[in-house]
């Protein structure tokens, strides 16, 4: 037998050594060669550099691009601006490790009409440096096929973080913050999924799905964490909100822990066929979970909502705002203080309604001006309440009495600590009637009470 060859010896002896996280790296540049992929280092792309690398980085997406293969871009900074993303982009990095900064002076990485956009464990960070005026984020998609952002991080946008406009894919596992706008923005969106990311630290809001007209809209808002979103902008309700569905149908938010929004955990304003389930709310500043104006169609069920102005908000019926299900969810903790002066009655109602509606199987605690509210003035139909507890509010169950209110029933329901009456009926702000909950004839024609239990 030979002599063993004493290089390949080490050779072979430093390889079982190498550290995890040059392991992994070693992974991907294996793979990255597996799959045809092209290293940005033969472009004379070098990390580190205090150079504006923006031509040969472009140069070297649009090569790939002809070619249809992905890039690996090592470990590194990398200073680049106005790149036009081409018609197809695979982009890994190291996650954690492979960073792209914005050289300002336009836009940093925008795509129009492209069939696929793929960025991979890559951290961009913006400097908060100048965004042009037509320029709507730091990562702009615009009609793109299929986008995956996946495993990335993004901060320090000037403007919005990501924006996808009539586009289709996913947003995940990745960590967006410090956006002076929103942290992820779509509009007119086709089936977007939006899950398991983490979204801190945005002016005026956190997660924006949008439509320029009421459209299917189809995004799924699931398992994000999204905290301390301000209203830099101000406005009663426009800013400030930690997902807000704006006419967007057959949306669903659920398993999302929200906390520290300036208004709402959730906002959905016109969005029909919704569902809002199983999301943990956490000191929203005025309305934690709002359907509101011209929808039809909101399961809002499974949430817990545990420090806010209002719990759980489901009205406009004077806008067409109609048909809910508000089932199984817990309010608590509720404050009369919001972030404006409010109109009457003011502020601290736990779960409020006003048309077809079914509210059942809710717990309400601590509410400071009624634990459940229906209705009000005129602006009640097809309302059952049933099978709640409502626990140490001012008013239990008010219930609007006033001229041409729609049918009510108010059935099987415990309220204990009630201030100011368990079942109150109500002309607008102000109380119309004696305490209703022993039942029997109430008076009004549109009202049945039965079965409640009081202490």
């Amino acid at each position: 037998m030979s002599k063993p060859d004493r290089r390949l010896f080490l050779a072979g002896a430093l390889a079982t050594i190498v550290t995890p996280a040059l392991a992994g790296k070693a992974r991907l540049l294996a793979d990255a060669s597996l799959r045809g992929g092209i290293d940005a280092g033969e472009y004379g792309i070098r990390p580190g550099t205090f150079d504006d690398q923006s031509k040969a980085f472009a140069r070297l997406l649009d090569e790939a691009s002809e070619a249809d293969k992905p890039v690996y871009l090592p470990a590194g900074e990398y200073r680049v601006s106005n790149i036009v993303l081409p018609k197809s982009v695979i982009l890994t990095g190291v996650p954690g490790s492979t960073r792209i900064v914005y050289g300002g002076d336009g836009h940093f990485l925008l795509a129009e009409e492209s069939a696929r956009i793929e960025l991979i464990g890559l951290a961009f960070d913006g400097m908060n440096r100048w965004l042009s005026d037509e320029t709507r984020g730091l990562i702009d998609l615009r009609g793109v096929g299929h986008v995956l952002i996946d495993n990335c991080s993004l901060a320090g946008s000037s403007k919005n973080g990501v924006v996808l406009e009539r586009s289709a894919g996913r947003i995940e596992r990745s960590d967006i913050a410090g956006a002076v706008d929103s942290g992820i923005w779509s509009i007119e969106g086709a089936g977007i999924t939006i899950a398991g990311n983490r979204v801190a630290d945005c002016g005026n809001g956190g997660i924006l799905i949008h439509r320029w007209s009421e459209g299917e809209d189809g995004t799924m808002v699931t398992g994000n964490r999204v905290s301390r979103i301000r209203a830099l902008n101000g406005g009663t309700g426009q800013n400030g909100n930690g997902v807000n569905l704006f006419r967007a149908k057959g949306c669903v938010v659920s398993g999302n822990d929200i906390a520290d929004c300036a208004f709402s955990a959730i906002r959905a304003n016109s969005a029909s066929a919704i569902r809002i389930a199983d999301n943990r709310c956490v000191r929203s500043g005025e309305t934690a979970i709002y359907a509101e104006f011209a929808f039809e169609g909101a399961t809002i069920t499974g949430n817990v909502v545990d420090g806010a102005a209002h719990g759980i908000s489901v009205v406009n019926f004077n806008e067409g705002g109609r048909l809910a299900t508000v089932a199984g969810n817990v309010v608590r903790n509720l404050s009369a203080d919001g972030p404006y002066p409010p109109d009457s009655p003011g502020f601290g109602a736990g779960i409020t309604v006003e048309a077809d509606a079914a509210v059942t199987g809710n717990v309400v605690e601590g509410a400071p001006l009624w634990g459940i509210g229906l209705g009000w003035g005129p602006f009640l139909r097809d309302v059952a309440v049933t099978g709640n507890v409502v626990r140490d509010s001012r008013v239990g169950i008010m219930v609007s009495v006033v001229e041409g209110a729609g049918t009510a029933l108010i059935a099987d329901n415990v309220i204990s600590g009630a201030k100011e009456g368990a079942i109150v009926g109500h002309r607008w702000a102000e109380p119309a009637t004696g305490d209703l909950a022993p039942g029997g004839d109430t008076g009004y024609s549109h009202l049945t009470v039965e079965r409640n239990h009081v202490s």
